[in-house]
Formats: C-alpha cells, sequence, structure tokens
C-alpha cells in the first residue's frame, strides 16, 4: 500500500489551491508535520488538525530540534527527559485518534556514526516507548560500505522504521539512497530533490540558500526510476509512505501527483465541510 503526501500541507496550493489542512486533504492521505520540529506543538493545534481531516487521513510528525541535536540556542526544557515527556504528551490527540503514522526523527549532517550517538539512538528508541519511529541521517558515514549493513541490522533489531531519501549527493552530508526496509509494516521514502548546489549552503554569508535548498522539479524518467524501486520495495514492507519535500518551487505537489499517476494510485478524501449524514 502507497500513501501520498507533502511535507507542510500549505505547499500544495500550486496544484489544488487554498492552503487549509481540509483541502489538503482532498488530495492526499498523509502529511509532514513542519511545525512541530521548530517548537513542541501545543495540544489543541492537533486536536484542530484530527477534526479537519478525514477519519483515515494520518500523521507524520516530525521530531522537535533539541530531540536531534539541530537546536542551536538554550533549550527551553530542564532536561532531556522532560522535552521528551512534553513532546510526547503534545501528541495524545494524534495517538488517541488513530491518526500517528509515524514520529520522524531526522538526525543533522553532524551526526556521525559513532559509539555516543548509537547510545543517542538507544535512548530515543526507549523513551519514544511502542510509537513508530522513523530514522533519517544525514551523514554518510552510517552507509559506508563497511558499515550500511550493520546500520541496517541496527535498525531492524531496534525497531526503527527506516526513512529512505532521494536527495543530493554532495559530499559528507548527505546520504545515498539505501532501498532496504527494516521495518515490516512501515516504511517512509522522503523525496528532497536534487539540487546538489543548493544543498548545504557552503559559503553562503546569509541564510537565503534554505529558501532553495530543496529547489528541484523531477522529470518524468526519475519518478518512472522510483515507480519501479518502489514496487520492488514493496515486497518487503506493508505500507510505504511517500513524502515530497522539495517545496522551494512548489514542485513538491506536482511531483507527487505524478508519481501516484504513474503508480495508479487514487486517493480522494472528503471535501472541505462534507457532512456524512449517517453520523
Amino acid at each position: 500500500m502507497f500513501r501520498f503526501g507533502l511535507s507542510g500541507w500549505k505547499h500544495h496550493a500550486a496544484v489544488v489551491g487554498g492552503d487549509k489542512l481540509s483541502e489538503y486533504a482532498v488530495h492526499f492521505p498523509i502529511v509532514e508535520s513542519e511545525s512541530s520540529f521548530y517548537a513542541v506543538q501545543p495540544r489543541r493545534n492537533y486536536e484542530k488538525w484530527v477534526r479537519e481531516t478525514p477519519p483515515d487521513f494520518g500523521f507524520v510528525i516530525k521530531a522537535y530540534q533539541g530531540m536531534t541535536g539541530h537546536l542551536r540556542g538554550n533549550n527551553p526544557f530542564e532536561n532531556a527527559s522532560a522535552m521528551f515527556d512534553a513532546f510526547l504528551g503534545s501528541l495524545v490527540p494524534v495517538i488517541e485518534a488513530n491518526r500517528l503514522k509515524m514520529v520522524l526523527f531526522q538526525y543533522p549532517p553532524w551526526f556521525e556514526c559513532n559509539r555516543r550517538n548509537v547510545d543517542a539512538l538507544r535512548y530515543t528508541k526507549e523513551k519514544m516507548g511502542r510509537l513508530p519511529v522513523a530514522l533519517e541521517f544525514r551523514h554518510q558515514s552510517w552507509f559506508l560500505p563497511g558499515m550500511r549493513d550493520k546500520t541496517l541490522q541496527f535498525m531492524e533489531r531496534e525497531g526503527w522504521i527506516h526513512s529512505i531519501c532521494d536527495e543530493p549527493q554532495a559530499g559528507s552530508g548527505s546520504v545515498p539512497t539505501v532501498l532496504h526496509a527494516t521495518h515490516p509494516e512501515l516504511t517512509l521514502v522522503r523525496f528532497h530533490g536534487r539540487n546538489a548546489s543548493g544543498w548545504s549552503g557552503q559559503g553562503k554569508e546569509d541564510e537565503s540558500w534554505r529558501d532553495v535548498r530543496y529547489l528541484y522539479r523531477y522529470s518524468t524518467e526519475e519518478l518512472l526510476e522510483w515507480k519501479e524501486r518502489l514496487l520492488e520495495l514493496q515486497k518487503s514492507t506493508q505500507e510505504i509512505c511517500v513524502i515530497f519535500n522539495n517545496n522551494s518551487g512548489k514542485d513538491a505537489a506536482p511531483n507527487a501527483k505524478e508519481l501516484m499517476r504513474l503508480l495508479g494510485v487514487e486517493y480522494r478524501g472528503e471535501a472541505p465541510g462534507q457532512i456524512n449524514l449517517f453520523e
């Protein structure tokens, strides 16, 4: 089974119009929450998002940046345990509504393959308990020839969902596409585009590079290649969530729609404001 969505629901406007989650949910059955990365969200936000979406709609919640080592500056939480507790508490409305697909832990380019970071992953997995958690690396040391199989075996043993990336190959701060499912039920595939020159922002004196980092439109030929990859991957995992993050130029929605069409995947959710007569 394939479920397609975007990283952030406002990026679909170029294709379907409007920027409300309820309008997005007519076209895609899952969404990746970006706001949860920047701040632990209040429960009322998740309650609102659950109300605005159909019963079969799912959320990929991006882990708070303090939990993945991205945070720069002061941590608003007293310690790591308090931070995880606050994050987990915020997710209660999504969990209770059975809408949580997974929590995505995307680690930064400086998160290298070493004993300290392996211990950090074990701590994170313990704190997250039985919740489905996906793991995405941004440092190629995890997938170098001598470590690739060990990394995948570790993920399988610890119960991590593999977040498989399509991203620019731009040095140590990027990872190759590793087509291996580590969880029998769920796999995540994220399309970041292939804008190698804008990926790391090296040499840039300001933060403007972030605006073009994900500036890339996949060609039909590239998506056809991924069609075959996804069909092969489907043999080893029950459900594949596909997220397009190439949103700097509003290409995420068109590319997601095209790959859905190539795979013969159709989805039509409830229109905003639609009344269910049988409720």
